[in-house]
C-alpha cells in the first residue's frame, strides 16, 4: 500500500523534525555530560544531571519513539517497504536498538540526577557526566541519517523474492 503523496509528504515532514529533533536533543546532552565531567562547580555539576534527566525524559524519549513510529509508516507507506531494501531494515533495527537502550538508560540517569540534588562534596564531584551513551547514540544515529540519504543499493531476500512476485503479474 502507497501513501498518497500529501500523506507522505505529512508524514515525511513529521518523520525529519522529529529525527533531526532527536539528534540535536542528544548534542545538547552531551554537551551536559561534558558540562558535568569538566566541572569544579557544584552548581554546574548539579545543574547538568537534573537537565539531562529533563532533557532525556521530556524530549529524547519522545523523539525518539515518534521518530521511530513514523520511520515505520514511512517504510510501510511507500516502496521501500520495511524489510525489502537493505538500507531501510538497517536503519529501521538501528533506530529500534537506540530506542530500547534510551529507555533502559534513563532510570539511571534518573538515579544519578535525584543524587546530585542532595549530594555535597565529594559525592557530587565524583558524578561525573554521561558521555558514552549520547556519544554511542549520536554515531548511531548519524549513520541511520547517512543511510536514509544515500539509499544504499541492495534488496533483502524478502524483497527479492516481491520483485519477482511483482514482475511475474
Amino acid at each position: 500500500m502507497t501513501m498518497k503523496p500529501g500523506l507522505r509528504k505529512l508524514v515525511l515532514s513529521a518523520h525529519l523534525t522529529f529525527s533531526i529533533g532527536w539528534i540535536g536533543t542528544v548534542v545538547a546532552y552531551l554537551a551536559l555530560g561534558v558540562l558535568a565531567v569538566n566541572s569544579s562547580d557544584t552548581a554546574n555539576v548539579r545543574g547538568a544531571w537534573m537537565a539531562m534527566e529533563l532533557i532525556g525524559w521530556y524530549v529524547i524519549v519522545p523523539l525518539a519513539v515518534a521518530s521511530l513510529l513514523t520511520g515505520v509508516v514511512m517504510a510501510l507507506g511507500t516502496k521501500w517497504g520495511l524489510f525489502r531494501h537493505y538500507w531501510v531494515s538497517i536503519s529501521f533495527f538501528l533506530t529500534l536498538f537506540a530506542t530500547m537502550v534510551l529507555i533502559l538508560h534513563m532510570p539511571s540517569v534518573s538515579s544519578t540526577a535525584q543524587t546530585a540534588r542532595t549530594a555535597e562534596g565529594e559525592v557530587l564531584e565524583s558524578l561525573g557526566g554521561d558521555l558514552h551513551h549520547p556519544a554511542v547514540g549520536l554515531v548511531i544515529l548519524l549513520v541511520v541519517q547517512v543511510l536514509n540519504l544515500y539509499k544504499p543499493k541492495g534488496l533483502t531476500r524478502y524483497g527479492w523474492r516481491k520483485q519477482q512476485e511483482e514482475s511475474a503479474r
